[in-house]
């Protein structure tokens, strides 16, 4: 079985790579939400900069997008918000057992959202297509159901890289005392 583990650490360097192009777009999306935000706001109170008629819409798209795709970075990091309260006073194999019952079914949630986002932004008949923005009639809001398709592969992603760690945790005790040394 540790060879098996072996065998996935070379995989590694793919997840660190979805890692840095992930937070690179939220960085591009925070950049664009406050641009086109500060934009809006100087166009109200600033006579000679037009205010753009579709900031609101974009900016809330944006914010869409950082959002779900923050939310697959934070599983990379286990920094998900969540209940330890009795953490302390469970065993730790069975405290990994029911992290890896959590990954699973957030594994799972990636999967419906990868599946259900595909459906909706599907061309050939879809609700999106049908769908455009108030302020910009020739964009298609399927721009605006994206994100369900592009969090779900990045939360099947990191929920793999999660789900094989917490295996190797349960059948290799003292890998998981060697990395928390290391950190």
């Amino acid at each position: 079985m540790p060879a098996f583990f072996q065998k996935l650490e070379k995989f590694k360097p793919v997840y660190d790579w979805a890692y840095k192009i992930l937070l690179f777009l939220c960085k591009l999306l925070l950049i664009a939400d406050i641009f086109i935000t500060s934009w809006s706001v100087l166009g109200r109170y600033v006579s000679f900069i037009s205010d753009p008629h579709w900031s609101e819409e974009i900016i809330l798209t944006f914010m869409v997008y950082m959002a779900v795709l923050s939310a697959t970075l934070a599983i990379r990091k286990r920094s998900h918000i969540r209940m330890t309260a009795f953490d302390k006073y469970l065993p730790k194999k069975l405290l990994t057992c029911l992290d890896l019952l959590a990954d699973i079914a957030v594994l799972a949630l990636g999967v419906v959202l990868l599946v259900q986002g595909a459906k909706v932004i599907d061309p050939n008949g879809s609700l999106a297509k049908f769908a455009k923005y108030s302020s910009l009639p020739n964009l298609s809001q399927t721009w605006q159901y994206l994100p369900m398709v592009v969090a779900g592969i990045g939360m099947i992603i990191f929920e793999l890289e999660q789900v094989f760690l917490r295996i190797e945790e349960l059948c290799i005790p003292n890998k998981s005392n060697e990395k928390e040394a290391q950190a």
